[in-house]
């Protein structure tokens, strides 16, 4: 490789790999998962962090967790735990001895290879949208979600590579009955991508099913799919101290297959948590813990992380706040927390907006710089979320990878780099006090990639801009989404794996699916 297509390789927005799409809609920065290099915010102190865990753990042994799923009551009764018909209490020690189980990373191949993702470590992975009922998008405003819309996002989940996982449904295509969406969706999701696909664990069928659709999808025998993660899926807890049936029942059995399982309590404080954040992080932190104590104790060194979704509501009115002050702190402090346990954390990229405006894109960007700060490996929701999660839209999808390779830009050696070239010495020397940069040999050899190459910001002045129609950022970010889809091409598949893939969803079809009254 030579030096100026290396250069290009590690440059902010000039892909040396782009795919056919990419070439004749935007330059866009190649495929990697990022490496955060900066020391995490510690908000917490050494003795504060402990008083959180004490907290927590005190939660755990003397008020206990609420298990709705009578096989995962008889596993803890059978652990030592104290049970009392749905109530589960654990002392600390055995739920430090499971927790030490967990491996602190971990990797999930799906069926291309090369977009493996590793949770764990310094690394961080993004996630599109996941779950809203509605979309939203300049030309048709707000509406109930449909396929058709499902696809036009999992187009955008392939096409970006600063997204590393298709994650879940993003956006509930409610014209599909709800016993076979997952069927028609993962399906879906396999053939339109070749990332990261998750599970949603509700139901026994559910989750079987898309375990053996990943399966079909790679071509891997039953042994090669329980050898190493393939998939994952993601639960929530009920806060305040709830697990449900169908959540845990699934996370169950992804856990015995060795398929990975992020366990995210959604705890808002000033409703479903304490109002003080400490408070809420504490209860955040019993029901995740808990959850993976059992996990661990089903299969000792399971995949899983833990998640935080703390944030808090509006007083005045009750609704979800995201992307603010007390969001942040907390994920920083669920981070301390995740480190002391050594496990791998999850958090999200999300607003309360209702479209993709100014306040969508502060309340975002905190969100996500929460992320950056606490050290996240999975960011869920990092494109496309609005409303509090009750939308979808295309725009925001765009405008936020925009952001995304910002973050990760900033996370390149090339921005802080002070070797000999970098420090430019003889630059300064060579211009002096009279001349300017633009022209020295210094910046001729480094101009066009010595930067971040924006593909919806517009850095013209206002002049510029308005003769050239005046057009506003969501309005660039339309153009852009409207023209990816217009020349998508899916990912290469075997045919022989689709085929398979396809007939097992038609015989599943036949058989009715999913039950849908859990």
């Amino acid at each position: 490789m030579n030096e100026d297509a290396g250069r290009r390789r590690r440059a902010g927005g000039h892909a040396a790999n782009k795919s056919r799409a990419s070439r004749s809609v935007i330059e866009q920065m190649p495929w990697r998962i990022p490496v955060n290099p900066d020391r995490p915010v510690e908000p917490l102190d050494g003795e504060a962090v402990e008083r959180v865990h004490k907290t927590a753990m005190r939660i755990l042994s003397e008020i206990g967790i609420e298990f709705l799923n009578p096989e995962a009551v008889e596993i803890l009764t059978r652990a030592g735990c104290r049970v009392e018909g749905t109530n589960v209490r654990m002392d600390e020690d055995f739920v430090m001895e499971m927790v030490g189980h967990a491996p602190d990373s971990f990797t999930i191949t799906p069926r291309n290879p090369a977009h493996a993702v590793t949770i764990g470590g310094r690394h961080m992975a993004f996630v599109n949208v996941s779950s809203p009922p509605n979309a939203w998008d300049m030309e048709r405003g707000k509406r109930p979600g449909d396929f058709a819309t499902f696809q036009e996002f999992m187009k955008l989940t392939q096409y970006f590579n600063c997204i590393h996982v298709a994650g879940g449904y993003p956006v509930e295509p409610i014209d599909i009955h709800p016993s076979i969406r997952h069927l028609d969706c993962v399906a879906e999701k396999l053939i339109t991508t070749d990332k990261v696909v998750h599970a949603y664990s509700l139901g026994r069928e559910r989750v079987e099913d898309v375990m053996e659709m990943t399966r079909l999808a790679a071509g891997l025998s039953h042994e090669e799919f329980d050898a190493a993660p393939r998939m994952y899926t993601n639960i929530n807890s009920v806060s305040p101290l709830k697990h449900d049936f169908p959540m845990l029942d699934g996370a169950m059995r992804l856990a015995r297959r060795g398929q990975p399982v992020i366990v995210t309590p959604f705890t808002l404080a000033g409703a479903m948590a304490p109002v003080t954040m400490s408070g809420a992080v504490a209860l955040s932190l019993a029901e995740g813990l808990a959850a993976i104590a059992l996990l661990q104790y089903i299969n000792p060194g399971c995949p899983v992380g833990i998640g935080t979704f703390t944030s808090n509501v509006d007083m005045k009115s009750g609704a979800p706040a995201f992307g603010t002050p007390e969001y942040m702190r907390a994920t920083q402090m669920t981070g301390q927390l995740a480190r002391k346990y050594k496990l791998p954390l999850r958090s999200s990229g999300v607003c309360a907006a209702n479209v993709p405006d100014g306040q969508a894109m502060w309340e975002t960007c905190n969100s996500l710089w929460a992320a950056v700060q606490s050290g996240t490996n999975l960011v869920y929701h990092a494109a496309g979320w609005l409303e509090g999660g009750l939308i979808a839209s295309p725009e925001k999808f765009v405008m936020d990878c925009e952001v995304l390779q910002m973050i990760q830009r900033y996370f390149e050696e090339a921005t802080w780099a002070t070797g000999e070239d970098d420090l430019a010495f003889e630059a300064v020397k060579e211009v002096g006090a009279n001349g300017h940069y633009f022209g020295c040999q210094h910046t001729q050899e480094r101009y066009t990639d010595a930067f971040y190459a924006p593909f919806v910001s517009d850095w013209r002045n206002f002049e510029a801009w308005s003769l050239d129609g005046a057009v506003w950022t969501p309005e660039r970010a339309h153009r852009i989404y409207k023209a990816i889809l217009n020349d998508f091409t899916p990912p290469p598949m075997d045919e022989g794996h689709k085929e398979a893939l396809l007939d097992f969803v038609a015989r599943r079809k036949t058989e009715g699916g999913a039950p849908t009254d859990f």
